[in-house]
């Protein structure tokens, strides 16, 4: 299990072993109901139950912003911040040749009709600022350019509480670059 070293993965092995009551099966088959229920939103990819999930069944969401995230799970911090009340399209990954991942193996094809279909206002992407998430919303954007609708990206820069010297030349540059008058 991904975050789960050797000695955390024996502990819990020797719990479930020695446990006297039924809290392992209890977590077995919570784990085995979360497989069969939580699927991909049939919409953005987004995790959910029905075939829409919770966020893409919110009517009071603003309908004409659109955030594009890489996973599904690039959703959840965007929501904790409360910032975005808008729509989300996951494109399960990022273009990466080095790795055989092509524009045809992630969710474009979707995002394109979903354009056509919703008519949104903006499109925000929120991709990685690595040379694949760069490449990808390069990608995207030059497929969108002829569209009536306007392109951002969130912004980039030094995280809250970070001081210049951890931070890389590409955040410095961005940080520059982006700034914003006060």
């Amino acid at each position: 299990m991904p975050g789960v070293g050797p000695r955390s993965a024996e502990r819990i092995a020797l719990w479930m072993v020695q446990s006297r009551d039924d809290q392992p099966e209890q977590i077995a088959g919570a784990i085995s109901k979360t497989r069969t229920q939580i699927h991909p939103c049939k919409l953005c990819g987004f995790f959910a139950t029905d075939e829409l999930c919770e966020i893409c069944r919110d009517d009071s969401r603003s309908s004409d912003l659109l955030c594009v995230v890489e996973q599904p799970t690039d959703i959840l911090p965007l929501e904790k911040t409360s910032a975005f009340r808008g729509r989300y399209h996951a494109l399960g990954g990022r273009i990466a040749p080095l790795d055989h991942v092509a524009p045809e193996d992630l969710r474009i094809k979707e995002l394109l009709d979903r354009i056509e279909r919703e008519k949104f206002s903006e499109i925000i992407f929120a991709l990685a600022a690595d040379v694949e998430g760069e490449a990808t919303t390069n990608y995207l954007v030059e497929l969108l350019k002829g569209k009536s609708v306007k392109l951002t990206r969130i912004a980039h820069g030094l995280p809250a509480g970070g001081g210049l010297e951890s931070a890389d030349e590409l955040t410095l540059y961005q940080a520059l670059t982006g700034r914003t008058k006060l």
